[in-house]
């Protein structure tokens, strides 16, 4: 795994120079740049991978913080975003390469090799409708013929992401008489073809779960595929990183912070949601969740409390003294070699759960689940805990968390899948989809603006606004910035 990361590093590097250039017009082939012929499916989807997961990286960075996972210096709250460069990685790096990709299958007949790649398509193309609404797609991919490609209507999009995901379901399901296998070229899965089709009924269910509110899916869909989904953490995906090369997350958070450059740290939200301020322990055996020294570190006095920082404010924590907690040098997020994760069996887990409570008849203020749906909320958990290498057995003892069939809300449901998809895109479409209700997200409140002259004072960012690159470079897209307050169809 750590060789073969290091090979496809510099495979990024190759293949970036063959389409993102192309897409632009730039007639000048960069040295480093190989022909499409002369690359081999195993060449090019490996970074095709490391792209994708970058596109959700470069999102998060924006995202996070208005989910308050997270400020600038622990306290400093994200304006607007184009995100521009989850931009780049979808349609400089990733969708081109994947027409590439989808054409080799084709002429070598492999199927699963190509439904592979088809769910590739479809993760990327429900990335660009989720940051932007609407966003180019039939006449994107294809600068010669359309060198300033159209905006397509986002609905029409995703349902066309869903139906190329059900492509590769079927595909997967299916034969495949080529004998063309994946192998070490597959960062996730090392081409254990299984575990890819459990990925795209997962992600199909991420999707469903989020057209329930738009009449696109049912809360039975949803249970139809996840119940086909991810079965352990084994099937989590994640992108690691080999010694000598650094997750972004450390870079930027604890090498910078020790040598004195911008960094981040975490909000109020986050630490109040584990430190048993937001939701106070029971037993009297549990003071913190377990999670928490894992993510981070008090540097306070001891004894002092967990304090993260309010987002917006000036380095204050909720109870008024000064935030103390920081992101931890060797945390599970933030070591060196830490993986970005994508998806994970605990977020399947979650889906099952709020799936099941909505079938139910749950609401965001009602209370009471089925039993497979309390199952699934405590295996959610379990999940978390054992992903992270920490005991939750005191922690889902604890009458806080184990709640009961009867007694269970939504906001239990997403106070745990909040925590465990720390640094998840995801949360921010949760947030959306629930209008960053404080019923369903508990003590959320918009980001403190006391002394800010932003004419958005008082209003959530909803999306991302189009990148200047494109703005300027094609009519077809305008830049307007009121669009960051305003839902996209998906969150209406």
């Amino acid at each position: 795994m750590k060789n073969k990361i290091k090979n496809i590093l510099l495979l990024v590097l190759l293949t970036t120079g063959i389409y993102s250039c192309e897409d632009y017009l730039d007639v000048n082939t960069p040295s480093s740049a190989q022909t499409e012929e002369a690359l081999d499916m195993k060449d090019i989807i490996g970074p095709v991978m490391f792209n994708t997961v970058y596109a959700f990286y470069y999102a998060e960075l924006s995202y996070g913080n208005y989910t308050q996972y997270f400020g600038s210096y622990g306290y400093g709250a994200a304006g607007l975003t184009s995100t521009s460069s989850t931009w780049s990685n979808i349609y400089t790096e990733a969708l081109p390469n994947i027409e590439v990709l989808k054409t080799k299958a084709d002429e070598q007949g492999a199927v699963h090799y190509k439904a592979v790649v088809k769910i590739l398509e479809a993760v990327n193309l429900s990335l660009a409708v989720e940051c932007w609404g609407d966003v180019p797609y039939s006449e994107a991919g294809d600068a010669f013929t359309f060198p300033y490609p159209k905006l397509d209507d986002g609905e029409t999009v995703y349902a066309q992401a869903l139906s190329i995901l059900n492509e590769a379901i079927s595909d997967l399901e299916g034969a495949d008489n080529s004998q063309i296998l994946m192998g070490a070229e597959d960062l996730f899965y090392d081409g254990d073809f299984d575990q890819w089709l459990r990925a795209a009924y997962t992600f199909k269910a991420r999707m469903q779960l989020k057209l329930i509110n738009t009449g696109g899916a049912t809360a039975s869909d949803v249970l139809a595929s996840i119940n086909n989904g991810f079965t352990s953490n084994s099937d989590n995906i994640m992108l690691e990183f080999p010694e000598g090369e650094i997750n972004p997350f450390y870079s930027t958070n604890i090498l910078a912070r020790n040598t004195s450059n911008f960094y981040r740290a975490p909000n109020d939200q986050i630490v109040s949601m584990m430190n048993g301020t937001t939701y106070p322990f029971e037993s009297g055996v549990v003071e913190i969740d377990p999670r928490l020294p894992e993510f981070f570190e008090n540097e306070g006095e001891p004894g002092d409390p967990w304090r993260g920082f309010m987002n917006g404010g000036t380095g204050e924590s909720s109870d008024g003294e000064d935030g103390n907690t920081f992101y931890k040098d060797g945390g599970y997020h933030t070591s060196a070699t830490a993986p970005l994760i994508l998806m994970t069996y605990a977020e399947a887990m979650f889906i099952k759960a709020e799936a099941e409570f909505l079938a139910n008849g749950g609401t965001t203020t009602s209370s009471g689940i089925s039993t497979a749906g309390y199952n699934a909320y405590l295996a959610g958990i379990e999940a978390s805990m054992d992903e992270i290498g920490v005991s939750g057995t005191d922690y889902l003892a604890d009458t806080a968390v184990a709640v009961g069939e009867a007694g269970l809300m939504l906001n239990h449901i997403m106070k745990e899948k909040y925590i465990a998809n720390f640094h998840n895109v995801e949360t921010y479409n949760d947030m959306r989809r629930y209008d960053f209700s404080s019923d369903v997200f508990k003590d959320l409140a918009l980001r403190l603006e006391e002394d800010s002259e932003s004419e958005y004072v008082g209003q959530w960012f909803r999306r991302s606004i189009y990148p200047s690159t494109e703005t300027n470079s094609n009519e077809n897209i305008t830049y307007d910035e009121t669009t960051s307050i305003t839902n996209i169809w998906l969150f209406e």
